[in-house]
């Protein structure tokens, strides 16, 4: 009985490591969530049971704590279970818990890392979080807790010269703009990238203080990444005219 943590990568089915395919070749049993590609699920044995255990903010398809248990008891059952999660699932993936509560049950466990959306997405957008001369180190915050509240943290990283990197907080936006003008940041470049490394990419730019009605004018949303810093403001030329042409069509 075996349990294999498998980063999906940020959304491009490319970018899988080699390690990740083998492991869904080995796999008896694939629980795969909402941001998985689908093509990734070709590289599962014809037989594998694919079981979706999708979450997404307002869609459950099944909650955290009924999966632990059906990883166990897939496990039980069949034997090699991979649970396939989108990013790497130690960056706000929940893996930890799942590969715990594997152990406590007696599975054998193993984690494949994935390419986590904090810094792939901003690189397919042009986006370095670091760079000399703008940035030389970066955060990455979630934007909500798990008692729906903002992260405590945006609040240091905002008084930072840091690059920060928001997952899960396109709905906290406004809270999140206000926070960082409230620090003297109102004139920081920020860029919210929807669909990253995917072919229906869309790249929002603009400041601080004017990104919230750059959203609503755009209509961009999740899943979607917010970066806020300096080096925000280096694709922009690269990729305003992309957008325009995404809401004009």
């Amino acid at each position: 009985m075996k349990l294999t943590l498998v980063g999906a990568g940020p959304g491009d089915p490319d970018l899988i490591t080699l390690k990740g395919v083998r492991a869904l070749a080995q796999a008896d049993v694939v629980m795969y969530d909402a941001l998985v590609h689908p093509d990734l699920l070709n590289h599962c044995r014809p037989d594998a049971l694919k079981v979706y255990v999708g979450k997404r903010r307002g869609a459950y398809s099944c909650m955290q704590e009924d999966i632990n248990p059906l990883i166990v008891h897939y496990a039980q059952q069949y034997g090699h279970v991979v649970r396939l999660k989108g990013g790497d699932s130690f960056v706000f993936g929940r893996g930890y818990e799942e590969l715990e509560y594997a152990r406590q049950h007696g599975l054998d466990t193993e984690v494949v890392p994935g390419l986590s959306s904090s810094y792939a997405v901003p690189a397919s957008a042009g986006v370095p979080l670091t760079t000399r001369g703008l940035s030389e180190s970066f955060w990455v915050v979630t934007g909500t807790t798990k008692a729906g509240q903002l992260s405590a943290d945006l609040t240091l990283a905002a008084q930072s010269s840091a690059t920060v990197v928001v997952l899960m907080g396109m709905h906290k936006l406004p809270e999140i703009a206000r926070l960082f003008a409230e620090s003297g940041k109102g004139e920081t470049p920020v860029a919210i990238i929807q669909n990253g490394t995917l072919p229906e990419q869309r790249v929002v730019m603009g400041r601080v203080d004017t990104i919230v009605a750059r959203v609503g004018e755009t209509q961009i949303d999740n899943p979607a990444i917010i970066v806020i810093g300096a080096v925000a403001g280096l694709a922009v030329d690269q990729f305003v005219e992309l957008v325009t042409a995404a809401v004009t069509e």
